[in-house]
């Protein structure tokens, strides 16, 4: 019984034969336009090959979609927006599919999250899975879910012979792969998939494990092949994790897809037989931008151009990586009979050989080859970092711009002298004689353009400051609190002189900033325990202001900046800058910024300011002490303060756990001037600065005097120290302590002079 009544579109009758009978079959392809939920529930019970249903275009709210049916071969059952890109689905909404030949288009989701655990998912459940399907220009933008720890995926692929492509993924904030080809059922195993001409666009720093953009298959059936194809996409700053793409399964294909300023790689983490060709690498210079890590054996990475890679250790420029002896298959199999040849590497600062090298991972690569690669650093210097044996790598007809590497006696000589971008915006060399070497001149770049639905725009994931209007503010009663609630993301409040005090918690969900018209003129107090509140959608700049807290309530624990105090899905900026805090000390423990559990700043930045009789932290940044990884900031910058009479821990800032999937957190303290500091009874850091598990530390030309110590530990991820050129006046000297690593610490401490 065919539904019918409900918006019936089209009925168009076709002539299905027999083959070898005398007679044919009448079968009607109908299309229907459906308005809400319930006219979807009826149509989508009776849908047979050739039919489609049409959603009406609005805000389909809390809407999950069941989409099954038979189609056939060339006349598929469709279910697209009755205009691309005017559906929204939004709420607690989410779409399966599952059947034979079935076609979806055109959705949006945006503004909420799947109830679930996927967003799309090719499958009804673990019986009922899509074949043959294909989910074409659909968008998925910032629908995470609103615990950033609440692990989902966007797009679960299941199956046989299915299709993503030409869609828009952006903005995941919570925990979970981007998109995961499914390999936990020989129903979905040698599964011939394709995933081409998305665009996937950025995803913040998760601060995490769990932040990958593409992962296929896992370890526990990486042994199995996946025969899955990844190409023509664009990879844009997608920053979640170390691993951007994390292949875990066998006889993949990875080829012309396009990374633009992503830190991380593309990981050959589990599965052999792998093929990544004319794929283009662009970090122009970012911190942490990597390209192609190798592990396992038999893997071909060829044609592939990378440029102005930083990244180091596990997220370098390329990596070849160390296994473990008889390995367990979750751990590392060693590289064997890896081909690497015809790529080009111009200003990757990091080759890593033999990576990981330790008393576990100590099977070294065999039989493996690096042929007609070109190498070339504008510095001339070596870009090759060697861990272990290598002579199971031959080198062989590779050239360079003559740089000189100690490790690797041959097969690297110097044959490029000047490069020149091509017409596809790659660098070659101009020397006709390097022509047959490194990636093709014919290469495609695959550019943003090609990717993702047209109808869709790319826009910015992050508001800058002082990106919007200016708005001056006069003194009077609520002015700032009445401002702030009033203005748009990215204005800028221009503070006249005078004094404001602050009766109500100043909320900022909104990128602002707030200066001083006149530089030190401006005063800023609060009669509440908490002056500023950072909330999800919040970043908050400060530039020349006077900020008391002596009109706070007579409290203990008072704060002047938090975040919310438990779970912010949205990243956060903050900064202070030309501006001077005074007389926060009320009563004990009045900290001036303090991190929410599960809050994440991007960055915090602190420059030429002054900081005076403070009775609590400066920047508490402890709070992830479940040791699951997790920590509150990427990037703190503390630099050209004075600091006067803080009697807790300047910084305190905690990353715990084993986990080795993120590059932060990192610590730039320098050119400080600190007196009489971090030695209050209530210190709990017992440190002026405490520092547990920070990835990348830099500590450096400060005068501290009369002050406690600088206490380092290190745990997992080979963590870069250096503490240098401090002068240090009746003030201990820093310590640095190994928490994991056997033997003495591997921080750089030098020209620290301690005078009394």
């Amino acid at each position: 019984m065919r539904a019918s009544g409900i918006h019936r579109l089209l009925a168009a009758t076709l002539l299905t034969c027999g083959q070898a009978s005398l007679f044919c079959v009448q079968a009607s392809a109908e299309e229907y336009l459906v308005k809400n939920q319930k006219e979807y529930s009826k149509v989508a019970k009776d849908l047979e090959a050739g039919d489609s249903v049409v959603l009406a275009n609005g805000v389909w709210r809390d809407f999950e979609i069941l989409f099954t049916g038979e189609g056939k071969k060339g006349n598929p059952i469709t279910l697209t927006a009755q205009d691309k890109g005017k559906v929204i689905l939004s709420g607690q909404s989410n779409l399966r599919m599952a059947g034979e030949h079935l076609v979806v288009s055109g959705l949006v989701f945006k503004d909420g999250y799947t109830p679930s655990s996927e967003v799309i998912a090719f499958r009804r459940n673990k019986e009922h899975l899509a074949n043959n399907s294909r989910v074409t220009e659909v968008v998925i933008e910032d629908f995470s879910k609103p615990e950033r720890m609440d692990s989902d995926y966007w797009v679960g692929i299941y199956g046989k012979n299915n299709r993503f492509d030409h869609s828009h993924l952006a903005g995941k904030r919570n925990k979970g792969v981007t998109m995961a080809v499914r390999l936990n059922s020989e129903a979905s195993q040698e599964n011939h998939h394709r995933i081409d001409h998305n665009y996937f666009g950025p995803r913040p720093v998760l601060g995490s494990n769990g932040g990958e953009t593409l992962r296929i298959g896992t370890s526990h059936y990486s042994l199995t092949d996946s025969f899955t194809v990844v190409e023509s996409n664009v990879f844009d700053r997608r920053d979640g994790e170390v691993e951007i793409i994390s292949v875990k399964s066998g006889k993949n294909i990875l080829r012309n897809n396009t990374f633009i300023e992503s830190r991380g790689t593309l990981t050959l983490r589990h599965g052999n037989g792998n093929l990544i060709e004319g794929n283009v690498f662009l970090g122009n210079g970012v911190p942490h931008t990597g390209g192609i890590r190798v592990i396992n054996a038999d893997q071909t990475v060829r044609n592939n151009y990378l440029e102005g890679l930083t990244g180091y250790r596990f997220g370098s420029g390329f990596t070849v990586m160390n296994g473990v002896p008889n390995s367990p298959i979750n751990r590392y199999h060693q590289v064997a009979n890896a081909k690497v040849e015809n790529n080009s590497f111009i200003n990757v600062e990091h080759i890593h050989l033999a990576a990981g090298s330790d008393q576990e991972r100590s099977a070294v690569p065999v039989d493996s080859s690096v042929t007609d690669n070109i190498f070339y650093t504008e510095s001339g210097k070596s870009p090759f970092s060697v861990f272990d044996d290598i002579s199971g790598i031959t080198f062989a007809n590779n050239i360079s711009n003559g740089f000189v590497d100690q490790k690797i006696h041959e097969g690297i000589d110097k044959g490029v002298g000047k490069l020149k971008r091509a017409k596809n915006g790659l660098l070659y060399p101009v020397d006709k004689a390097a022509a047959a070497k490194g990636a093709s001149k014919d290469l495609v770049v695959t550019t943003k353009e090609m990717t993702g639905p047209s109808w869709y725009p790319k826009s910015e994931p992050v508001t800058p400051f002082d990106s919007g209007k200016k708005i001056t503010v006069r003194p009077g009663e609520d002015a700032l609190f009445d401002a702030i609630a009033s203005a748009s993301d990215g204005d800028t409040l221009v503070l006249e002189r005078g004094n404001y005090t602050a009766g109500k918690r100043l909320d900022i969900n909104k990128t602002l900033t707030i200066k001083a018209k006149k530089p030190g003129k401006v005063t800023l107090a609060s009669s509440r325990p908490v002056m500023f509140e950072i909330q999800d959608g919040g970043s908050l700049s400060l530039d020349g202001l006077v900020i008391s807290g002596a009109n706070s309530p007579d409290n203990a624990g008072n704060i002047l900046i938090r975040t919310a105090v438990w779970g912010m899905l949205e990243n956060y900026r903050f900064s202070m800058t030309n501006s001077r805090v005074e007389d926060l000390d009320i009563n004990h423990s009045f900290h001036f910024f303090d991190s929410g559990l599960r809050a994440f700043a991007d960055n915090i930045t602190l420059v030429n300011n002054h900081f005076e009789n403070i009775t609590g932290d400066l920047l508490k940044l402890n709070k992830e002490t479940d040791d699951l990884g997790v920590y509150n900031a990427e990037y703190v910058t503390v630099t050209g303060n004075t600091f006067k009479n803080v009697q807790g821990a300047l910084v305190d800032l905690y990353r715990g756990g084993t986990d080795e999937s993120t590059f932060g957190p990192h610590l730039d303290f320098s050119e400080n001037t600190v007196a009489n500091s971090g030695k209050g009874k209530r210190n709990k850091a017992q440190a002026l600065i405490k520092l547990h598990g920070v990835q990348v530390t830099s500590i450096h030309d400060n005068r501290i005097e009369d002050s406690a110590g600088i206490d380092v530990e290190h745990t997992v991820g080979e963590p870069v120290t250096r503490i240098a050129n401090n002068q240090l006046f009746k003030s201990p000297l820093p310590e640095v302590k190994e928490l994991v690593a056997e033997g003495p610490h591997t921080a750089v401490l030098a020209n620290n002079e301690v005078k009394d």
